[in-house]
């Protein structure tokens, strides 16, 4: 059984998470205020998952340990 992609996963969304704040800092700039918190709920929403993926795999690797 391969272990699941993790890594990759969180990354991913981190990476994501990372876009997103950059475009809610240039919507802000541009003086689009109106999708700012929008953008910028969406980028927390995605560090989120990212942190709860990486304690998830910490968790996952325990379990296997065991």
């Amino acid at each position: 059984m391969t272990q699941p992609p993790f890594a990759t996963l969180s990354t991913a969304l981190a990476g994501l998470g990372t876009v997103l704040g950059l475009l809610a800092l240039q919507l802000r700039a541009d003086g689009y205020e109106q999708y700012v918190d929008s953008v910028a709920t969406a980028s927390v929403v995605m560090w989120t998952t990212a942190c709860l993926t990486v304690v998830t795999w910490v968790r996952y690797r325990q379990m296997k340990s065991d």
